[in-house]
C-alpha cells in the first residue's frame, strides 16, 4: 500500500509558475510510474504527466502542457514535482498524483499511462486556480 500527499497548489494570476509536490509513504521503485492528473470541476479526470520511477528521463506529457510543465523525482525524498510555468486559466483544476505499474504496448515498448484508470493509488489531491 502506498500513500501519497499532494501540495503546492495555489491561486495565481495567468502565466505564473507553481510546482506541486507528491510525497510517498514508499517509494515504487521496481517497474512503477507516478503521474500528474488534474480535474476541473464538472469535467472528467485527465493525465497531465507521468514519469517512470527507475528512470528519470522516461517521461510523458498530454500535448497541452507539453513545454510549460515538468514532471521530475527526487528518489531520495520519495517525492515527485510537477513544476509547472506559463500557467493558464484552463490550467485550473484539482491536482492529482497516482501510481502505476508500467506498461507495454503491442510492440513490446514499455512506457507510463496518463490514463487515469491505469492508476491504482491515489493522493487527495491539491487546487491549483489561475485566474485571468
Amino acid at each position: 500500500q502506498v500513500e501519497l500527499v499532494e501540495s503546492g497548489g495555489a491561486s495565481v494570476q495567468a502565466g505564473g509558475s507553481l510546482r506541486l509536490s507528491c510525497a510517498a509513504s514508499v517509494y515504487p521503485y521496481i517497474n512503477n510510474c507516478m503521474g500528474w492528473f488534474r480535474q476541473p470541476p464538472g469535467k472528467e479526470r485527465e493525465g497531465v504527466a507521468s514519469i517512470y520511477t527507475s528512470g528519470g528521463a522516461d517521461t510523458y506529457y498530454t500535448d497541452s502542457v507539453k513545454g510549460r510543465f515538468t514532471i521530475s523525482q527526487d528518489n531520495a525524498k520519495n517525492t515527485v514535482y510537477l513544476q509547472m510555468n506559463s500557467l493558464k486559466p484552463e490550467d485550473s483544476a484539482m491536482y492529482y498524483c497516482a501510481v502505476a505499474p508500467r506498461r507495454r504496448d503491442f510492440r513490446g515498448v514499455n512506457y507510463c499511462s496518463l490514463t487515469p484508470d491505469a492508476y491504482n493509488y491515489w493522493g487527495q489531491g491539491t487546487q491549483v486556480t489561475v485566474s485571468s
